[in-house]
């Protein structure tokens, strides 16, 4: 069998007497569904080289090791595309995707996803891995997105999302600019009971969701804005339903932005194919190291151009 590289732990004087699954729950961290994994691995955990019950007792000086199966996505068509990525190493892959293109393929989008260029970039470096997304971007959103390249990553950073330790920061040109220029929008956010593709504002129900937004910069006579954007929920569409409720909907977006025509006598010459949201930046801790990382991804073309319009209309 072929496994990746072990996770290793020699247990501490403080340890000692212990039994070995509260090792590997409250110092490796292993979350019940990857322990119960590993423990129906042949070589998944072992104390000194050998393979023991997680109900023994630990001493100090004693080599924990686990070990998780290398894993690949065989039901990813790679495809040499265009992928632009910020950083990588044995854990972890964090790229800009690029607006337009859909993170993993669903129904009737087999192709032509990040995730098939992904699985080739892998490919060509000669590393098996499973595609594992941290977290998603609408198709039309560009930006930073983190992928974790085995389980232990996964479960580590997402159980950081749940803490609100994983920090996303988004900017977004917005039609008009908001009142007041920071604020806190606390909105519960649900299905339109007419369209469920769309997601509305619901005073009673819905989803508890909390967006924090920073006015960078208003445009002319205060027709459009850049504003910064953070999230302390992650609810489906959150920044586009949150910033149309405040009477700013993001500029180019197609379901909850203005009518074309409302928006051309607005703007004027300003123009783009797509909301004009993009995830700039994204701040967690690694999960091998402990240490805070930062990754940001540049504008694309089409906002710079937008930005340009936007500055020299009148």
């Amino acid at each position: 069998m072929n496994y990746l590289e072990p996770l290793v732990y020699v247990v501490s004087v403080e340890d000692e007497g212990i039994q070995l699954k509260s090792i590997l729950r409250n110092r490796m961290k292993l979350s019940r569904s990857l322990l119960s994994k590993l423990k129906q691995t042949e070589h998944g955990i072992t104390l000194n080289g050998e393979r023991v019950y997680t109900s023994v007792t630990v001493r100090a000086g004693d080599r924990i090791e686990i070990r998780m199966v290398r894993e690949s996505s065989d039901d990813i068509l790679p495809q040499d595309l265009p992928i632009d990525i910020i950083y990588e190493d044995d854990h972890l892959l964090i790229v800009n995707k690029s607006a337009g293109m859909i993170v993993h393929p669903t129904h009737g989008h087999y192709t032509n996803t990040l995730a098939n260029a992904v699985v080739h970039h892998w490919l060509v470096q000669g590393q098996q891995v499973r595609f594992r997304p941290i977290h998603r971007l609408d198709q039309d959103t560009s930006g930073v997105l983190a992928v974790a390249k085995n389980p232990y990553v996964h479960q580590h950073v997402s159980e950081q999302m749940k803490r609100n330790e994983f920090e996303k920061e988004y900017i977004a040109f917005v039609h008009n600019h908001p009142i007041p220029a920071e604020a806190t929008i606390s909105a519960s956010i649900d299905r339109d009971l007419i369209n469920p593709h769309v997601r509305v504002v619901t005073p009673d129900g819905g989803y508890p969701s909390v967006t924090l937004y920073q006015t960078e910069r208003i445009y002319g006579d205060g027709q459009a804005a850049l504003v910064r954007i953070w999230l302390e929920t992650g609810r489906t569409h959150q920044i586009r339903v949150h910033m149309k409720h405040i009477g700013c909907p993001l500029i180019g977006d197609k379901m909850y932005g203005l009518e074309p025509k409302k928006a051309l006598e607005q703007l004027r010459d300003c123009y783009i194919a797509r909301q004009a949201l993009h995830a700039e930046k994204l701040t967690f801790a690694h999960p091998m190291t402990g240490e805070r990382m930062a990754f940001k991804a540049n504008w694309s073309d089409d906002l710079l151009t937008l930005n340009e319009q936007l500055i020299k209309n009148p």
